[in-house]
């Protein structure tokens, strides 16, 4: 297993040898043999592990268990919490979602701060192959087919060329300790019930499924090179670059062999979804001057092109209000007191904010409102867009724009003068109370 760990890592190009390596460490048996393998290998790597706090004791359990492998491995390590079914709520995107968009940015951030050349997370060949089935019960084109990539900017996986199986003779082996998830056994999310109900079929029809699967998408990733190069000839004659645009010709779009395929190719660079293409490319016969968004670029439609660019950020200046301030001067004048709990009575005016003391982390920080905002205002157990709170409470136009928040980390405590944050009220529970009251707002 060593021998073929390192031959494949040669192989793929996927790290050099006086390269630092970030190893991504649940606890569980994949991770742990990775860690194992770049141990036994001499490389220079530290641990990161993120507990997403969605089975309770478990993953408290599975985070003691990765800090006590380091003490053992004696290598640098980071450890990060996250409240993952809040993200996924106040996102609208499932919770395997939100733990991935979680992990990879943490792991980012770990790796630029600590000067690591590559990310390592622990995907086997059992995961490329249920990547294909979950990708194919999707809208998905050949690139999706393709499954995990070896290398990925700054992530590599360097156990794709090992099975499930291969992974746990190496672990029963070399006695190495691991964390058995109990969800892996639940039919509860996409990837389990594949593992657990389909797979297992596939595998009875065929006992070289897997094999023959596996070689198959090597077959689509050559097919998908060919695709790509045929496809990157046929943009460049449709794109006009510009300074602070890309430009896309109308016509010249219409005469390519496969027109509708090749403007998703050009948006997707651009975040656009394929729902959104097909919307642009319906468009192409229309009057001009219609807009399509992604979260990071605007296109419009004109007679004869369609421009894509930046979608500039508005310049949001940030206040910051410390634990021991008495008042706020700048962009809203804010007196702040604070009181027991018990002796204390709410005032409930606009312009008063009467919280838990407790449940905020300083410094907090006031700033304009943004599209995509959320919170949960008080009285209600969902959380709502603030874009749709401000049209429920009718605030004219004017106004929005001069809507501040009051935000303790990254969540929302108060839309100032209007509503409070759910989780920040007093309850009976409340030992110290924080006052703010509004004398003026600067314009």
């Amino acid at each position: 297993m060593l021998d073929r760990f390192l031959e494949n890592i040669t192989a793929k190009k996927l790290l050099e040898p006086k390269q630092k390596v970030l190893a991504a460490v649940s606890g569980g048996i994949d991770s742990m043999v990775m860690l194992h393998l770049f141990e036994k290998s001499g490389f220079d790597y530290g641990i990161v592990h993120c507990n997403f706090q969605l089975r309770g004791a478990e993953s408290d359990s599975d985070e003691e268990f990765v800090k006590t492998q380091v003490l053992i491995h004696g290598v640098p390590a980071y450890f990060k919490r996250f409240d993952t079914e809040e993200f996924a709520q106040i996102n609208g995107i499932s919770i395997e979602m939100a733990a991935r968009e979680l992990r990879y940015e943490y792991f980012e951030k770990i790796r630029t701060e600590n000067g690591y050349d590559y990310i390592a997370t622990a995907h086997h060949s059992d995961d490329l192959i249920e990547t294909f089935f979950l990708n194919l019960s999707r809208k998905t084109g050949i690139k999706g087919l393709t499954g995990i990539k070896g290398k990925s900017g700054k992530i590599i996986r360097p156990l794709l060329f090992a099975s499930r199986a291969d992974i746990e003779k190496y672990a029963s082996e070399q006695y190495i300790e691991f964390r058995e998830d109990s969800t892996n056994n639940e039919v509860v999310y996409q990837r389990n019930f594949l593992r657990n109900k389909i797979l297992p079929l596939f595998s009875q029809l065929n006992p070289s499924f897997k094999k023959n699967l596996l070689a198959s998408i090597e077959n689509l990733k050559d097919a998908e090179a060919v695709y790509s190069g045929f496809f990157e000839t046929e943009k460049q004659k449709v794109i006009e670059n510009a300074t602070d645009s890309q430009i896309i010709e109308i016509e010249k779009l219409k005469k390519s062999p496969h027109p509708k395929l090749l403007l998703l190719e050009i948006l997707s660079e651009y975040n656009f979804n394929p729902t959104v293409v097909d919307e642009v490319f319906l468009s192409l016969e229309g009057d001009s001057g219609k807009q399509f968004f992604s979260k990071t670029h605007r296109l419009v439609k004109d007679r004869e092109k369609l421009f894509v660019s930046t979608i500039e950020e508005k310049e949001n200046k940030i206040f910051y209000i410390e634990a021991d301030d008495i008042e706020l001067f700048a962009p809203v004048d804010i007196i702040i007191e604070k009181f027991i709990g018990k002796s204390f009575k709410i005032r409930k005016e606009p312009n008063f904010a009467c919280l838990d003391l407790a449940k905020l982390e300083f410094p907090l920080l006031i700033r304009k409102w943004q599209q995509g905002d959320y919170f949960q205002p008080l009285g209600m157990k969902g959380f709502k867009k603030v874009s749709n709170f401000l049209i429920d409470e009718k605030i004219p136009v004017h106004q929005k724009e001069n809507t501040w928040l009051l935000c303790s980390g990254e969540k929302i405590v108060w839309v100032v003068g209007m509503r409070i944050d759910n989780r920040f009220k007093i309850n009976a529970k409340t030992t110290e109370v924080i006052k703010l009251e509004i004398k003026s707002i600067s314009k």
